[in-house]
């Protein structure tokens, strides 16, 4: 089974990505820094997510066809805390036009 969070890509395309500068690879991390905006001195935010239609810019691919973090490996703490299937998650899915996961499919 293909797991579903590679078809959706809901997320990146629904939320503002704030995180510490200490995970951007400037100050240490692993996040690129060309796919970062300061936000404050302690603040950083994923470049694309704070547009009025949220795209983060290391989403790569169609949202609810074919879609994948570009930075997996290197994604933020937000992104590596957000579970697929959670009410968060279903209800961006719902947005975008897609079913609602089962809970505890994932």
């Amino acid at each position: 089974m293909t797991h579903p969070c590679l078809t959706c890509g809901a997320c990146c395309a629904s939320f503002r990505v704030d995180f510490s500068v200490h995970e951007s690879q400037d100050n240490g991390g692993a996040v690129p820094a060309g796919l970062i905006d300061e936000v404050t001195d302690y603040t950083c935010r994923m470049r694309g997510t704070d547009w009025a239609r949220p795209r983060c810019a290391a989403l790569v691919g169609k949202v609810g066809e074919k879609a994948s973090c570009g930075i997996y490996e290197w994604r933020p703490s937000p992104c590596r805390e957000f579970s697929a299937g959670s009410d968060a998650c279903n209800r961006v899915r719902l947005r975008h036009g897609m079913a609602a996961l089962d809970s505890g499919l994932v």
